[in-house]
């Protein structure tokens, strides 16, 4: 299997936890082209370690699976480096490396 990178675009949520939990959903076509890779990359439970890029930002964190989608969470200093967000339209770059 090759790297894999995908470019989307989503508007960051709030999941409500202990601590508050901020995501963007990954769309359909690219949860798409992720599932067809999914049992190569996964580390268990579905959950797939990935590099993300959101402006300037580049961190490492996994996705979730979640209703057929896929949940990437957004950390606390990527928002505050790219001054973004609850409700802020972001564009994001995933790089999924094979294992």
């Amino acid at each position: 299997m090759t790297a894999m990178e995908l470019d989307f675009t989503g508007e960051l949520f709030e999941w409500r936890g202990p601590p508050p939990y901020v995501f963007v959903a990954v769309p359909d076509d690219p949860s798409d082209a992720i599932r067809e890779i999914a049992n190569a990359v996964t580390y268990g439970w579905g959950v797939i370690p990935v590099t993300a890029r959101i402006g300037r930002a580049e961190f490492t964190t996994s996705l979730f699976p979640k209703d057929g989608q896929y949940l990437l969470p957004v950390k606390l200093a990527v928002r505050r480096a790219e001054r973004i967000d609850v409700g802020d339209g972001v564009a994001v770059s995933i790089d999924i490396a094979p294992p």
